[in-house]
This record gives C-alpha cells, sequence and structure tokens, in this order.
C-alpha cells in the first residue's frame, strides 16, 4: 500500500534488476536510478501543506492479472495520499525482468498497481485500499489476498 509499493519497486529494481542504488528520491535525491521519483507536479511546490496527490482517481485494470480477478471491473477509482510516483523512465526495464503493471491511470502515465510475474499472490498498490475497506465487506485486494492465502496454505493454486 502506497509506499508499500514504492519499497517493492526499490527492493525489485535493485535486487531483480540489478539496479545498484535503486531508491525512491524521496530518500535519496542523487540516486542513480530513482525508480520512485516525485511527480511532476510537485516540482515547484515550496509549500508542501495539501498539495499532495490527495482524493479519488482513475485507475485501468490490465486483462489477465489478479488485479483484474480481484476487482471485477476494468475501470474504478481509488483513494491517493502521496507525492512521489513510480518513474516510467524504469518501466520497461523493471517489467523485462516481470514486475506486471496490473493498474494505471486511464492515460498510461501513472502506475497503480503492480504484480509480480509467476508469484502465487504478490499485488502492490500506490493507493490506500483501506479507506474504503471495512470487517463486513473487505476491499477486493484484501479479499482476494486471504483467499490466496488460504488456498496456498490448503495447498491449492
Amino acid at each position: 500500500i502506497c509506499l508499500g509499493m514504492q519499497c517493492a519497486v526499490v527492493e525489485f529494481a535493485r535486487h531483480v534488476c540489478g539496479l545498484a542504488g535503486a531508491n525512491s528520491a524521496e530518500f535519496d535525491p542523487s540516486t542513480a536510478y530513482p525508480v520512485i521519483d516525485l511527480m511532476d507536479a510537485q516540482r515547484g511546490v515550496k509549500d508542501k501543506g495539501g498539495t499532495m496527490r490527495l482524493g479519488a482517481y482513475p485507475c485501468r485494470i490490465e486483462k489477465g492479472t489478479r488485479s483484474a480477478a480481484a476487482y471485477g471491473v476494468a475501470d474504478l477509482s481509488e483513494r491517493h495520499r502521496h507525492r512521489y510516483e513510480f518513474n516510467n523512465h524504469f518501466r520497461p526495464t523493471l517489467a523485462e525482468k516481470g514486475l506486471i503493471v496490473a493498474g494505471a491511470s486511464p492515460d498510461g502515465a501513472l502506475v497503480e498497481i503492480v504484480e509480480l510475474q509467476g508469484h502465487p499472490w504478490f499485488v502492490a498498490c500506490q493507493f490506500h485500499p483501506e479507506f474504503t475497506s471495512n470487517p463486513r465487506q473487505g476491499h477486493p485486494l484484501f479479499t482476494s489476498y486471504v483467499k490466496a492465502a488460504l488456498a496456498n496454505k490448503q495447498g491449492k493454486k
């Protein structure tokens, strides 16, 4: 979720793609591989209060992904609270090694969900699904994760 997705992308870039020192520009502004970087709209912002990417934004899900199976729809809206994003400059490199962009903004510019190819269930999202989840009706990603964990425990795929 949000920073967790960003850290997963950093870890994948470092240890699967071999980009030693890959990082988020939030943590290391001088990294040679800023796989997570400040949004373009945030570059000139000096007074940070209330200037994040806040609120609901559209997301288009890729067919055939775990996310598509979880949601059951192609287009949705999720809530955000951040100013750093997946850096599209590194998208081809990470995709070549198995990082799937499972969800993005309708124009494809903002990565919203990533998955790991061949993993039983690895889904990481930029948005905050906890904002729309409750004990009686879990968010689709949470429900899908719990079902996958139970199936794995029972030896099912």
